[in-house]
């Protein structure tokens, strides 16, 4: 395993009040990566889609380039690897819950909403021209049963904070807020699916997000869904920042959409 090497770090200037969020540039295996690395003086609950119900000081999203991605994509592998990675960071397993994508945090993009007393910040990454899919329309191909998953590269990652104090059932709901705005962001974009080009794509086949709520026990949000300030909130960042990351990372110098 590689020693704790941090090459370099740029700080994201955040409005959203005790968080600390970073890129760092480290080495995984001997290949250089980089990571967005959100961090909190105390634990928060987080909610992410890929390790469930948490209490954590960090959360990430890592990009993984192509000649790693090759060699960790089986379940058993990629295990390995996000077992390992926070000791690159020099992190516990334990202290961070993360997600990982092809894109390079150089192409993240974020967005922070404000109303009164209440904050919403939406970091993301992006890349949909090679992996876009509709769902209910578009079939799946892998058997999670089998060990080996290859898609072709395209993921939309979502890190969503809060100030204010989210509720178990908030954020799930914020889940649910977040995926409408970001396919609202790619059917703004005309982004067509894969396989089936004809019709609009709603996301991609390896999307995920991490809901981290903010520790103000003088507000609690228990429904942040589209009729509520909250869920206003969750949804202008979130297509914000998705509209952005795309941009940032499929459309070419001219404008162009490449997907």
């Amino acid at each position: 395993m590689d020693a704790v090497t941090k090459f370099k770090e740029r700080k994201l200037d955040l409005q959203l009040k005790e968080v600390e969020a970073r890129v760092i540039y480290h080495r995984y295996d001997g290949v250089e990566l980089n990571t967005t690395l959100v961090s909190f003086k105390e634990k928060r609950r987080v909610l992410s889609t890929m390790d469930g119900v948490k209490r954590v000081n960090n959360v990430a999203n890592v990009y993984v380039p192509d000649p790693l991605s090759k060699k960790i994509m089986t379940m058993s592998k990629y295990a390995k690897f996000t077992r390992r990675l926070p000791a690159t960071l020099g992190l516990r397993r334990s202290s961070v819950t993360l997600m990982s994508t092809g894109v390079d945090m150089d192409k993240l993009a974020f967005c922070e909403k404000t109303f009164e007393d209440f904050h919403v910040c939406c970091i993301a990454t992006g890349g949909a021209r090679n992996n876009a899919l509709r769902m209910g329309v578009d079939r799946g191909q892998w058997i999670e049963r089998e060990t080996g998953f290859q898609a072709k590269p395209g993921t939309i990652n979502i890190i969503l904070l809060t100030n204010v104090t989210l509720t178990w059932g908030a954020m799930a709901r914020a889940i649910i807020a977040a995926t409408e705005a970001k396919t609202a962001a790619l059917q703004d974009l005309d982004y067509r699916s894969t396989p089936s080009p004809q019709v609009q794509a709603t996301g991609t086949g390896t999307d995920n997000m991490i809901v981290v709520s903010g520790v103000n026990p003088d507000i609690i949000i228990r429904q942040p869904g589209g009729h509520s300030k909250m869920g206003e909130l969750i949804g202008f960042s979130a297509k914000t920042a998705v509209t952005d990351a795309l941009k940032n990372f499929d459309f070419n110098r001219k404008g162009a959409c490449e997907c």
